[in-house]
């Protein structure tokens, strides 16, 4: 310890200040420093995320972080979202769980995007039963309300319950009573987007009654039915998921009356008539999801006028840009802003309902706040980027779709746009840019390289002209760790010398390029602990959402990405994933000399 002491800072305070850091990146600059600091860090940290399922194994997280009291792990690619990748593609969680109880202190588990059987929740309860007490099954597939009977029995100290936006076989209901009767501590429950019908409106009032409720998402019960839910989660903040399917009588509109606390809300199938009965809590909401109601614009911002005092906003497209005059005019606290793309075919859009340069410009200059912007708009000019970047200074996640419902877009391409947007956004660290042919040309596309120095994950759509627009990005982008890229045609081996000279790259995923015949023109990017996978082209006779059967024609994709345990072992068997390995490459240019 003198020793210790003579050099730097003693053991103990060593050990006591990294306690404080909780910033992964800061944990990892401090793992860095010496041997000492990095057997701190290992014995203190406390929560690990794996971005990536296969660029580590579970035995490989015990032996570097034994004490963690927190696992978040993601499986497949993003792209699985929007069904572009095979189903079968891998993403399990079996092995992860299987020696979660050798974590002595594991009380919380986030699984995103994986694929969970019954037989890993049934593990999962016997092996942590006791001890978890946060389980967020996000976006993940699988598993049954089998699965769910076990947590809801044996995990009785659970906090947080979310399976929000899953894929769930549903048998019965019986793991919502299981839950109800077995757990008295449970704050947090969320089945959100996961189609479960099978939910005994009784069972969630004894959780209301009996439990702590904080927030209570679930799936399209009837708001009418809820209501003795609501008089008893007192301390409830945040509620989403009850619908109005069918027509209530306003004669008991005054007899629903929501929790005094209640600060988030999310409604299904809210219509006109029905958007009267928040009015007297609009002023205390601070997030507001209107993703799946059916209102018009009008609708919309005679709501949002009612709610001066929100931090997040989610809306359709149907908003507009008469929409977005009123968030700027309203919500001058306004952090975050989604607006997701509505569904023209089936009627739910009106003539107002689109997003352009108008709204864009005036959204710039009322919500300064803003942090978090995603939108899918059907027009945009430079000036409406330029406004953006001028007044949007704490930016820090920016994603741009630009629709292809207008045949002709006002002021393309975007090149004078973007540079003026990311150099008046210093803060960016996620970055979406996805456009249509001719939004950006070579130039543009060094632009986006050139300045953005801080940004670690981006996704590019339909940029670019030639390979020399992709190899002069790669000469920037210092800190990108992820890049997606769809639809943009440069040649496989332009995409491989643009990995090679991204520094910091660590995940790589592309659909719609220009192939070779063996795919190996991605040598260039081949190195040790660098995985490539490859997803030939393929068809698919999916149903297309009226009942129609239609055939769908998904491009190759390139999936590399670092792992420190070399190739994972449980591709599916039939050939929709094919590795590359080094070894492969090293074997193909002995081939071609010797030929």
């Amino acid at each position: 310890m003198e020793r210790e002491s003579r050099r730097g800072m003693p053991d103990v305070i060593v050990e006591c200040v990294i306690t404080y850091v909780t910033d992964a990146r800061d944990r990892a600059a401090i793992s860095l420093v010496c041997r000492r600091w990095y057997e701190v860090d290992a014995l203190t940290r406390r929560h690990a995320t794996i971005a990536f399922c296969y660029t580590a194994t579970p035995e490989r997280l015990l032996t570097r972080f034994r004490n963690i009291e927190g696992l978040k792990l993601k499986g497949k690619p993003r792209a699985a979202m929007f069904n572009l990748i095979p189903e079968n593609w891998g993403g399990y969680v079996t092995p992860w769980i299987g020696i979660s109880d050798l974590f002595p202190r594991l009380r919380s588990l986030h699984f995103r995007r994986m694929i969970v059987a019954d037989a890993d929740l049934a593990m999962l309860a016997n092996l942590k039963g006791r001890l978890l007490e946060l389980l967020t099954l996000e976006k993940c597939s699988g598993y049954s309300t089998d699965g769910l009977l076990h947590v809801g029995r044996n995990c009785r100290n659970l906090r947080s319950l979310i399976m929000e936006d899953c894929s769930i076989n549903e048998l019965n209901g019986d793991w919502l009573h299981e839950l109800a009767i077995n757990n008295t501590v449970l704050e947090t429950l969320n089945f959100y987007m996961s189609d479960l019908e099978k939910i005994n409106v009784n069972d969630l009032e004894l959780i209301a009654r009996t439990c702590p409720l904080v927030s209570l998402k679930v799936c399209d019960c009837e708001i009418p039915n809820l209501i003795t839910i609501f008089q008893s989660a007192t301390k409830l903040e945040e509620f989403g998921g009850g619908s109005f399917k069918e027509p209530v009588d306003p004669e008991f509109y005054p007899s629903i009356t929501f929790p005094a606390r209640l600060r988030s809300l999310c409604i299904t199938y809210l219509g006109r008539d029905e958007m009267q009965l928040f009015f007297p809590v609009g002023h205390l909401l601070k997030k507001l999801d209107l993703v799946y109601a059916l209102l018009d614009t009008e609708d919309h911002c005679t709501l949002i006028r009612k709610c001066p005092n929100l931090e997040v906003l989610e809306a359709r497209n149907v908003l507009g840009d008469k929409g977005l005059d009123i968030v700027s005019q309203t919500c001058k606290k306004l952090k975050r802003l989604r607006i997701e793309r509505g569904a023209d075919e089936q009627g739910m859009e009106d003539i107002e309902g689109v997003i352009t340069q108008r709204g864009l410009i005036s959204l710039s200059l009322g919500c300064h706040d803003l942090q978090y912007f995603a939108f899918y708009a059907s027009d945009i000019t430079n000036e409406a980027l330029e406004s953006i970047g001028a007044n949007m200074k704490n930016l820090s996640d920016f994603r741009l779709v630009l629709l292809d419902r207008e045949e002709k877009i006002t002021d393309l391409p975007l090149d004078k746009g973007v540079r003026a947007l990311l150099i008046g956004c210093q803060n960016l660290k996620r970055f979406a840019f996805y456009l249509r042919s001719g939004g950006l040309t070579d130039l543009g596309l060094s632009y986006i390289g050139q300045y953005s120095q801080h940004v670690t994950w981006m996704l590019l759509g339909y940029v670019g002209q030639s390979d020399e627009g992709i190899l002069a990005f790669s000469r920037g982008c210092p800190s990108l760790e992820k890049l997606e890229m769809r639809g943009c045609l440069f040649s496989e081996r332009a995409i491989a010398q643009a990995a090679a000279q991204l520094k910091s790259l660590k995940y790589l995923w592309v659909q719609g390029y220009k192939p070779s015949p063996t795919g190996f023109d991605l040598s260039p990017m081949a190195r040790p602990f660098w995985n490539i996978e490859l997803i030939p082209a393929r068809r698919e006779s999916l149903d297309d959402g009226t009942g129609q059967i239609t055939l769908f024609e998904y491009p190759a994709h390139i999936l590399a990405y670092y792992s420190l345990v070399g190739r994972r072992t449980d591709f599916p068997g039939d050939n929709s994933v094919i590795p590359l390995t080094l070894q492969d490459f090293w074997d193909h240019c002995v081939h071609t000399s010797i030929s």
